[in-house]
């Protein structure tokens, strides 16, 4: 048992009893405490309660389809961790999935290893406080990343907490391109990210532009270095 652990208490939302049962002893084992329900609605119910470090989500349940608990969730809370445990796992599924607010999406069935890596990386960067002024300034664009918020021009803007952790350190590192396993390392908290795959990045990435730019399919604030990695420019190019 992992003594850091036995002051977090997990939330998980899972329907297939065999599953539920697994996930639980396994993280009673690492020193989680644990609460599961078994539907969407009793999920949301205690997905508001701020009860928990991190939540666990199916996304096929009964009452209330996990996209729904998840973009609930987010509407009230843009801080608690948010994990998708799904065997619906297309393109299109995991860029839903994250659009609704999730930190991340494990498709199932996963390793054992491979899960537990990605909920102590969650955590570790839900635990760790960001750096700078929080606010943003470039060209047409402003962002509160205290408050989740921003303005383009005259529109305002509303961001997820990955999204606004994306920004930030980008913008704190806006001297030079960001490669994709740095922001693996430093925003996801994985420690061997040069074996992650990368897809999380690029659809975050197309996510934000959608948001900031004035035209996504020709960024001139978030651009892309081919083989080096991302940057954040204060002046478009």
């Amino acid at each position: 048992m992992d003594k850091k652990n036995t002051n977090i208490t997990i939330l998980v939302i899972e329907d297939e009893i065999a599953i539920a049962e697994g996930l639980v002893d396994l993280l009673e084992f690492q020193g989680y405490h644990v609460k599961h329900v078994a539907d969407g609605i009793s999920g949301l119910t205690e997905g508001l309660s701020g009860k928990y470090g991190l939540i666990l989500l199916d996304l096929m349940l009964p009452g209330m389809d996990g996209f729904t608990v998840c973009d609930k969730i987010r509407e009230k809370d843009k801080d608690v961790p948010i994990i998708i445990l799904s065997a619906k796992n297309t393109d299109k599924d995991i860029i839903d999935g994250l659009k609704y607010g999730a930190d991340d999406y494990v498709p199932k069935p996963f390793a054992v290893p491979m899960l537990l890596a990605r909920i102590e990386a969650v955590l570790r960067r839900s635990r760790q406080s960001m750096e700078g002024d929080g606010k943003l300034a470039a060209g047409n664009l402003r962002v509160n990343f205290r408050e989740y918020s921003g303005f383009r021009g005259t529109e305002k803007l509303s961001f997820t907490r990955k999204e606004i952790e994306i920004l930030e350190y980008l913008w704190n590192n806006r001297d030079r391109a960001v490669p994709r396993a740095e922001l693996l390392n430093k925003v996801w908290g994985y420690e061997n990210a040069e074996t992650v795959d990368t897809r999380t990045v690029d659809i975050h990435i197309t996510k934000l532009r959608k948001k900031i730019e004035d035209d996504p399919s020709h960024p001139c604030l978030l651009v892309t270095f081919r083989g080096e990695g991302y940057q954040l420019r204060e002046t478009p190019d």
